[in-house]
């Protein structure tokens, strides 16, 4: 059977729509729906129920669903384990969205080669649903990601606490920024929780999806953004990038997600090196929070010294 129309049923049944998935699959409507067509009639039986709504699956097609799962867990198993290098014996899939990958996944990447030298590892990155298709296509064993979906056969645990700060890459910057602010998606809690606290910074004229592009471009212009505090230290060490003083801070917890049926020896290995990565990364980020806390606890009234200069 060819494995692309399983893809694109998975795809169909995930989206509940045609149009969706072909978007996702970066082929043509009428590509996807030949490709399901070829498909019902191998199986004998409708498998979605079509409408102006979109595609909803059909008895036959939701008893379908989870041997589409296992066939292409299987298949991607397979993929892999032809695909290992050769001086490598075992393997393993991982992925992160784009902001997690420097300072946690570069380093769980190491940790875990670092201690198993005979593990091949494969590296994927993009949005949250793209690395949540992954995981549950069995393309991936497990991935690093901020807002994590519940699926069955997915096992969520928290990786890393983070918050969300303010920087700007000019010094003594204020919450008075008008036109320097770039307004990044971090999600809707954060954009309510910013909307609450941080009434005049909800109207930027310049916004971006991914926190990693935003912090690439106000660094090398005039500009401030609410940014991760383990992604921005390196650059507050160089003087890039400047802490805005008053402003508040947002959590923003990190999560690794799990396939339930990577081996044993595998998942504790990924286990054990990513706890100790994290460990490693929160030392790192309470630097940045000692630095706030300072700045927070800072009164210039009692440092006349300072104030008259």
């Amino acid at each position: 059977m060819d494995i692309t129309l399983i893809k694109t049923f998975l795809e169909v049944a995930n989206t509940g729509s045609f149009v969706a998935a072909c978007d996702r699959l970066f082929v043509t409507q009428s590509a996807v729906s030949l490709r399901v067509q070829r498909l019902e009639d191998s199986l004998g039986h409708p498998l979605f129920i079509r409408s102006k709504a979109g595609a909803v699956l059909t008895p036959e097609g939701k008893q379908f669903e989870p041997y589409a799962l296992s066939l292409l867990k299987i298949w991607e198993e397979a993929r892999q384990q032809i695909a290992i290098p050769e001086g490598y014996s075992r393997a393993i899939s991982i992925g992160a969205q784009y902001s997690l990958w420097p300072r946690l996944g570069f380093r769980w990447m190491d940790a875990m080669q670092a201690e198993m030298p005979e593990l091949s590892v494969h590296c994927e990155l993009g949005m949250s649903d793209r690395i949540m298709r992954f995981l549950v296509e069995g393309v991936i064993h497990a991935a690093l990601l901020y807002t994590p979906q519940l699926r069955p056969g997915l096992i969520a645990e928290p990786a890393l606490d983070d918050e969300l700060i303010l920087v700007a890459s000019f010094p003594d910057a204020t919450l008075d920024l008008k036109d320097a602010f770039v307004s990044v998606d971090w999600g809707p809690e954060f954009t309510h929780a910013l909307a609450v606290a941080l009434p005049d910074l909800t109207d930027s004229g310049r916004s971006m999806a991914l926190g990693a592009l935003a912090m690439d471009y106000i660094v090398n212009r005039k500009a401030a953004a609410y940014l991760p505090a383990r992604s921005v230290k390196r650059h507050l060490d160089a003087g890039r990038l400047h802490i805005v003083a008053d402003a508040p801070r947002f959590p923003y917890p990190s999560y690794v997600i799990w396939r339930d049926d990577i081996p044993e020896d595998i998942a504790a290995l990924a286990r054990r090196t990513l706890a100790g990565v994290a460990q490693s990364v929160e030392k790192e980020q309470e630097s940045v929070v000692d630095l706030l806390e300072v700045m927070e606890d800072f009164d210039p009234a009692s440092h006349p010294e300072i104030t008259n200069e």
